[in-house]
C-alpha cells in the first residue's frame, strides 16, 4: 500500500510530512531542551506559556464534581443544553450590556472556539472566496479557509495604527470574493482592545461591502483601564458581526474545551447546522458546571486583577532592560519590539533570533512575531509558587536581561 499517495493536496498531499521547515513553536521547544541540557541547574523562566496558570474557580469545579455524578447529564449534549445557552445569555448582558440575545436562537455552545473557528467556513466558503484575517494572529479559520479552496487575504496589524486594521487602506482593495473578516479583540498577541469608535467603524465596513465580521472575543473579561466591550452591543453589531466567546481565559477553563458563538439567528444557525454534522457536543456536566460561574463578575474580576496585577510587574521589568513596554488594553500578553542586539556586538535579523538567544543564553522563554515588524511576546501566565514567588521570578528575569545587555533600534 502507497499510503503517501492517498494524503490530501490541502496537507501537502504527496509530500506530506516530508518537509524539513521547523516552525516557531518546534523551534522554541527545541531551544528549551538544549537550554536544559546545557544548563541543568538553571530554572527556564517560561513567560511563551498561552494559557492560565491557575485552576478554575472552586464554585466551578465543585458544579462539576456535582454535574458528573447525575445520570441526567450522561448522554450526548448535540447542540447544547438549554441551561448553558440561558447561562451565556446572562453572561452578554452582565458583562457587556448585550441584552436582546435570544438563548435559544441567537447562542449556540461550542468545545471552545477553536472548533468553532474552524467550522465557520463550512459555513460560508467556497472555492473561490476569500476572507480577510488580521496578521499576528490565530491562524485556525485562514487555515480551514484554505483548505476549503478559498483565499486569505491578510491584513497587518501595525503599531502606527494602534494595532487595529487600516480599514482605508483596505477600501482600495478588490473586496468582491471577501465573505468574512476575522478580527480578535482583546487582541492575541499585541495584546490591543477595541473601542466602540473602532468597532462601529467596523461594522460599517462591513455593511458596505456585504461581509461577515467574525470577532474572536476569547479574551473579553481580560481587560485593563476601560470597560469590556461586545461588538454585540454596537448598532448594528448582531446583524454584520458573529462574536465567539470562550471560557478558557475568563475562567481558567482552557482545557475544559467549553465556548459559544452569539449573533444573529441566521449565522448562528449556520454554525449549529455543521456543527452537528461534526461533534455531538460538549459533556453535558462541563456546560452544568460552568452554569455556575460564567455569569458571575467577581469570580471573572478575581482571574483579570491576577494577570493585571503580574502585567504591571512585567511591564516594570522589560522597561527596566530597555523595552517599549507599556500596560496592554487586554489579554494577559505584552507585545514589545524584540531587541535587535545584545552585548558582544550581537546582532538579531529577527525578533526569532533573538527569541532564540534569550532562551538559549539566559533561559528566558518568549514567542516571536516577525508577521508585521519584529516583537516578542511576554505572558503573563509564567509559573510561580504563589504571589509572592512572581515577584521572585520576575526579579529573576530583571537580573538574566540586565546580563544579556540588550541592544534596541541602534548598534550594538
Amino acid at each position: 500500500m502507497e499510503l503517501q499517495k492517498l494524503f490530501a493536496e490541502r496537507i501537502g498531499g504527496e509530500q506530506f510530512g516530508q518537509s524539513t521547515a521547523i516552525y516557531k513553536f518546534e523551534k522554541i521547544k527545541r531551544a528549551k531542551k538544549a537550554a536544559r541540557e546545557a544548563h541543568p541547574g538553571v530554572e527556564m523562566l517560561d513567560f511563551g506559556v498561552g494559557e492560565p496558570d491557575q485552576m478554575a474557580p472552586r464554585a466551578i469545579r465543585q458544579a462539576l464534581k456535582k454535574a458528573v455524578d447525575d445520570p441526567a447529564n450522561r448522554g450526548y449534549a448535540d447542540n447544547g443544553i438549554p441551561e448553558f445557552k440561558t447561562a451565556a445569555a446572562k453572561y452578554m448582558a452582565d458583562f457587556f450590556g448585550v441584552t436582546d440575545l435570544d438563548p435559544a436562537t441567537e447562542i449556540n455552545h461550542t468545545i471552545g472556539s477553536k472548533p468553532a473557528l474552524a467550522m465557520i467556513p463550512l459555513c460560508f466558503i467556497n472555492p473561490g472566496d476569500a476572507v480577510l484575517a488580521t496578521i499576528p494572529g490565530y491562524p485556525v479559520m485562514a487555515t480551514h479557509t484554505k483548505y476549503l479552496g478559498g483565499t486569505v487575504l491578510p491584513v497587518p496589524l501595525l503599531a502606527k495604527n494602534r494595532f487595529f486594521p487600516d480599514l482605508k487602506a483596505l477600501e482600495q482593495t478588490d473586496l468582491s470574493r471577501v465573505k468574512l473578516f476575522y478580527v480578535n479583540y482583546p487582541n492575541n498577541p499585541t495584546g490591543a482592545a477595541a473601542t466602540e469608535d473602532f468597532f462601529d467603524e467596523l461594522i460599517a465596513f462591513a455593511q458596505r461591502h456585504n461581509l461577515l465580521i467574525v470577532q474572536d472575543a476569547a479574551y473579553a473579561t481580560l481587560i485593563y483601564g476601560r470597560d469590556r466591550l461586545s461588538i454585540l452591543s454596537r448598532p448594528g453589531g448582531k446583524e454584520a458581526a458573529i462574536e465567539l466567546h470562550s471560557m478558557s481565559k475568563s475562567y481558567n477553563m482552557t482545557g475544559w474545551r467549553l465556548g459559544f458563538v452569539a449573533g444573529s439567528a441566521r449565522a448562528v444557525a449556520a454554525v449549529a447546522e455543521v456543527k452537528d454534522n461534526i461533534d455531538s457536543g460538549q459533556f453535558k456536566a462541563i456546560q452544568m458546571a460552568a452554569c455556575a460561574g460564567i455569569a458571575d463578575v467577581r469570580l471573572s474580576e478575581k482571574i483579570r486583577a491576577h494577570y493585571q496585577r503580574r502585567l504591571r510587574g512585567l511591564v516594570k521589568v522589560l522597561k527596566a532592560a530597555g523595552f517599549k513596554a507599556k500596560m496592554p488594553g487586554g489579554t494577559f500578553y505584552l507585545y514589545v519590539p524584540a531587541p535587535t542586539g545584545a552585548a558582544g556586538g550581537l546582532r538579531f535579523a529577527s525578533a526569532e533570533e533573538a527569541s532564540q538567544y534569550l532562551i538559549k543564553e539566559h533561559g528566558i522563554s518568549t514567542v516571536p512575531w516577525d508577521d508585521a515588524g519584529a516583537f516578542l511576546r511576554f505572558g503573563a501566565t509564567f509559573e510561580s509558587a504563589g504571589r509572592a514567588d512572581d515577584a521572585r521570578v520576575l526579579e529573576e528575569l530583571g537580573r538574566r536581561l540586565a546580563r544579556a545587555g540588550l541592544v534596541f533600534g541602534g548598534g550594538a
